[in-house]
This record gives structure tokens, sequence and C-alpha cells, in this order.
């Protein structure tokens, strides 16, 4: 049994306080990293998302995202120069999914160099504009946005980005990180 006076110096005792407040403070991080998990997980699946768009347009053949008749000028050598990309993620549809094999459809932009050896990234023929790829088939497919003979660039964004992204086409390209990235992975493929 316990007396009165053991249970008043177990109350008081500062050892005893400390247990209760790291307890309470580890329950308390427990429910607040289990409450963050989820909304976390989307940060990840964006670096996903833009790793895997940027390889896609990568191994892609430069006419799957040709623009305005840039054309590669083929070497003498029967090995094809290295495309090298930048891109820049808008969204992804549908926007609620936390999984990579669950996303449909990425809006972005792209703006590929292709590195002919001991070509400049000045001089070199680029592919570049918005592009939506479409994630639910292997390989993704890759739809570039181009003005046409009846329908301006603008126009033609608008027709094929929602909204939301449509507006960020026409304001945003890639950052500078993304492009300083770029440019460093275009000069070592060019052997510059």
């Amino acid at each position: 049994m316990i007396s009165r006076v053991n249970f008043a110096g177990w109350y008081r005792n500062r050892f005893v306080w400390v247990a209760v407040i790291l307890l309470a403070v580890s329950a308390g991080t427990v429910v607040l990293v289990n409450r963050a998990g989820p909304e976390a997980e989307p940060a990840d699946l964006q670096a996903q998302i833009t790793a895997r768009m940027r390889s896609t347009l990568e191994q892609a053949d430069p006419g799957q995202h040709n623009h305005a008749g840039h054309n590669v000028q083929q070497a003498a050598a029967t090995e094809k120069p290295a495309v090298i990309c930048g891109v820049r993620v808008y969204g992804y549809e549908p926007s609620e999914v936390t999984a990579l094999a669950d996303v449909q459809t990425v809006y972005g932009f792209h703006l590929c160099g292709v590195a002919e050896q001991k070509r400049p990234w000045d001089v070199a023929v680029k592919l570049a504009g918005p592009v939506i790829m479409d994630m639910s088939t292997e390989p993704p497919g890759i739809q570039v946005v181009e003005a046409t003979a009846e329908v301006m660039f603008t126009d033609r964004v608008r027709q094929m980005l929602p909204p939301k992204y449509a507006d960020l086409a026409l304001k945003e390209a890639l950052t500078e990180s993304e492009m300083a990235d770029q440019r460093r992975r275009y000069d070592a493929a060019a052997g510059l």
C-alpha cells in the first residue's frame, strides 16, 4: 500500500516530471511527423517527375520534340550526339496522387541542346518550349506546344494547357539553378 507521504514525495520528484515532459514531447513529435508525412511526399514526387521528364526527353530522338524545322546535322560517324535537357514541371494530373506511377499527364517546359562535339552552347541546336508528357504510356508520350500557320503561339498554349499551367508557360521557363546545371552537363557532353 502507498502511504500519503510516499505519494507526495513521488509527486514532488523533479525526475518524474522530466520523464513526463519528455514523454509528452516525444508523443507530440510522433503525431506531427505522421501528419506531415503525406504533405512532404509531393516535394519528393516533384523531384521524381522532374528526373523522369528530363531522362525521357534526353533519351528521345530530337525529332520527337523538334521545333520549327530545326534538324540536327549528323556527322559522318554513326554516333548520335547527346541531347541535354533542362526541365521545369508546372504541374501534373491527377494532382492529388503521391506516387510517380499514378501520374498520368505532366505539364512543363523544356530547353534541350544537342551536344555535338566541340560545338559551344551559343551555336548549338536548341529545342525549347512548353511540353506535355503522357506518363501513362511506356515510353512516355511527348507533345510539344507549337504555333501553327493558323494559331499563334500564345493561343496554342492556352488551347493545349489547363489555364493555371498556361499562365505559367507564358511567363516562366527554367530556374537559374536548372539552367546552370544544364549548361554544365552540356559542356561536358560536347567535350568543352
